[in-house]
């Protein structure tokens, strides 16, 4: 049996490889002599062992090694570059995908591309691509800063074209100024914010009409079971103007107070800062009282929709969707829900009085008014009519409730659908309501702040169809405390009582006359004019639309029309007034 001998394996302890030492010792047996190593380190790429194929170009060249063997070139790699080429053979198969994006400018193919950090590299000739992660890092670096700049390009777009969109669509006054009037004062609404005057707890002087009982079935409903809006053609809504109230007239003649005013009115002036749509209020000083009034066919009758939004609505007036349109709707609306969310049995609770207003044997729409006063020092008090729609019961103890209904629209305006996010996110939808309609909620809060309310109703009210403002469903109906509510909207009580306070002294310092307070269409603030004696009594009503584009059914102009043919004229009424 053939064996096999392992030889002695000499050490090198200088390095690697075999030991450079000719001694006999340290040879390797049965190994040629002369046998050249390639050196390497453990980082390189290795190569041939040998190579009988080749033959050196400069071999029989003068100069060249001498007594060099021609068979030990087969073993000779120094100054060969075998092992750099097929480093680069094996490089070249790498290609680095370049995932940035690419120029839309056309190039020619043939210009060279040059990439500025192998041209400045001082090891170019090595041919080392650039790390991938560098490569990376850059294209995120690029596309983050891509769309920054985007995003302040949106950002300064929408700050420079916003406002100036929102302010051409409700540039129009809510009355025209004259010329012969007189401007006696502007008030910045920055001056109101700083206000404050703390009142002490009102009374009540009368109570008049008749309230039905609230239907807590309602308060069940959700956007699954929606109920559709009722109609209510045959009660008959009043919206007086203080100086028309027979009943403020007695309470006048009696000096029970000095300023007379109604809770629409006295909200309005309180949630002024709120406003962005311009409105009017006609003050009147007749010897030591002062009232204030609102126009016939003043926009304070109706209710604002999208006031405080950033969403421009459209300005055609005609449109459905226009301011004007969506106040007569969401008025209509407001109406019909505060007599369908009552338990209609004939069961009322009666107050001292019937309804000032009604005609007998007309049906009226249950609503009681609380004839409040508030003492503001000391020889000057405030007497307001106050509306509560309905009544409930709790604790064998009777709870006075406003109800109000907030309507939607279209939801691509606001953002938010109510019928998917009602239940599950309801929180999220009177948050967009307190920032579209800011103004409006502020000033159903202190209406129910003024008339003593122990419950305010807030139903969601949406059409059946985005492009059908006829037909309407309940969708919710939510309740909150009034003083609960105001400090959720950051609505503070004295700094409400602080503006009045501030108006009414005001007021107090003019002559006896007519004035309006005006808000501004554009700017933050409200004007004081003096009038003639005449004005607004026949020429400074708004032209209604045609009855045919008139939003159907709304029984406010009836009622307007009823109340005012039961009211006493004007010469009849300052005979009076100046006899107190």
């Amino acid at each position: 049996m053939v064996g096999f001998e392992v030889g002695a394996v000499p050490f090198n302890p200088d390095g690697w490889g075999p030991p450079e030492s000719s001694s006999p010792t340290l040879s390797v047996p049965n190994h040629p002599s002369n046998v050249p190593f390639a050196p390497f380190s453990r980082s390189e790429k290795l190569g041939r062992i040998a190579d009988w194929t080749r033959s050196l170009p400069n071999q029989g060249r003068p100069g060249s090694r001498q007594g060099h063997h021609p068979s030990d070139s087969a073993f000779d790699f120094s100054g060969d570059d075998s092992f750099a080429t097929l480093a680069a053979d094996e490089d070249s198969s790498f290609r680095l995908v370049d995932t940035s994006a690419k120029s839309h400018h056309h190039q020619n193919a043939n210009r060279p591309k040059f990439n500025p950090r192998w041209r400045f590299n001082p090891h170019h000739q090595r041919s080392q691509l650039p790390q991938r992660r560098d490569e990376e890092v850059e294209a995120k670096k690029r596309e983050a800063e891509k769309e920054r700049a985007r995003r302040d390009r949106l950002y300064h777009l929408n700050r420079s074209q916003g406002p100036q969109r929102r302010e051409s669509a409700v540039f129009k006054s809510s009355v025209d100024i004259q010329p012969e009037w007189n401007m006696l004062d502007q008030i910045p609404f920055s001056t109101f914010s700083k206000l404050s005057f703390s009142v002490p707890e009102p009374e009540d002087l009368l109570i008049c009409g008749g309230l039905e009982f609230y239907d807590r079935s309602y308060d069940r409903i959700t956007p699954k079971n929606s109920r559709p809006l009722e109609r209510f053609k045959n009660r008959n809504f009043f919206k007086v103007t203080t100086t028309d109230d027979p009943v403020i007239r007695r309470l006048a003649n009696e000096d029970k107070a000095t300023v007379f005013a109604t809770d629409t009115i006295l909200s309005t002036l309180m949630c002024s800062p709120r406003s962005v749509y311009s409105w009017d209020i006609v003050i009147q000083r007749v010897g030591n009282k002062l009232f204030f009034d609102k126009r016939d066919g003043s926009q304070l009758d109706l209710l604002s929709v999208h006031e405080t939004s950033q969403e421009p609505l459209p300005d055609v007036k005609d449109d459905i969707n226009s301011a004007y349109s969506l106040s007569v709707e969401a008025a209509y609306i407001n109406q019909n829900f505060s007599q369908q969310v009552l338990i209609r049995d004939g069961n009322k609770v009666a107050f001292e009085e019937s309804n000032p207003f009604a005609n007998e044997g007309e049906e009226v729409a249950s609503v009681a008014y609380r004839y409040r006063r508030w003492k503001l020092d000391d020889d000057m008090h405030l007497v307001s009519r106050c509306e509560v729609q309905s009544v409930m019961e709790v604790s064998k103890q009777k709870s006075f409730l406003t109800l109000n209904a907030l309507n939607e629209f279209d939801p691509k305006y606001s953002g938010v659908d109510w019928r998917q996010k009602l239940e599950t996110q309801r929180g999220a939808v009177l948050a967009t309501e307190l920032k579209n309609n800011a103004n409006k909620l502020a000033k159903w809060t202190a209406q129910a702040l003024l008339a003593g309310a122990d419950m305010m109703k807030l139903g969601y009210v949406s059409r059946v169809h985005p492009r059908d403002h006829f037909n309407h469903v309940i969708l919710a109906v939510v309740g909150y405390k009034p003083r609960d509510f105001a400090s959720q909207i950051n609505l503070n009580t004295s700094n409400m009582w602080g503006i009045v306070k501030s108006i009414v002294d005001l007021c107090m310092k003019l002559n006896e006359g007519k004035y309006v307070l005006v808000k501004d269409p554009s700017k933050p603030q409200v004007r004081i004019y003096e009038v003639p004696p005449d004005a607004f009594e026949n020429d400074y009503v708004e032209e209604p639309l045609p009855e045919e584009e008139q939003v159907q059914p709304l029984a406010e102009d009836a009622d307007d029309a009823e109340a005012n043919a039961t009211a006493k004229d004007v010469e009849e009424k300052e005979i009076i007034i100046e006899a107190a």
